[in-house]
C-alpha cells in the first residue's frame, strides 16, 4: 500500500484566490498536480498543515484533487 497525504494548496491569480484539497504520494507531488491543473497561476502549500488529516488511511485513496475549499473573501 502506498502512503498518501492530503494537503491544501492555495491557487491565486492577481486578487482571485481559492484553496484546493489534494491527495498525493508527497507534498511536492500534490503541488505539482495543482500546478498542472491551473497553469500560469501561483500555487502554494497552505501552512500550517493539519496533522489530523495529513495522512490518508483509506486503502482506495489515490492521488488527485479531492475538492475545492471555500474561496477567500476579498474586501473591495
Amino acid at each position: 500500500m502506498i502512503q498518501v497525504v492530503k494537503v491544501s494548496i492555495e491557487v491565486s491569480s492577481g486578487a482571485a484566490r481559492f484553496h484546493v484539497a489534494v491527495r498525493a504520494e508527497s507534498i511536492q507531488r500534490a503541488a505539482s498536480i495543482v500546478a498542472t491543473r491551473y497553469p500560469g497561476r501561483d500555487c502554494r502549500v497552505k501552512l500550517p498543515i493539519d496533522p489530523e488529516s495529513f495522512f490518508v488511511n483509506e486503502t482506495t485513496a489515490g492521488a488527485g484533487i479531492v475538492g475545492l475549499e471555500q474561496p477567500i473573501a476579498i474586501a473591495a
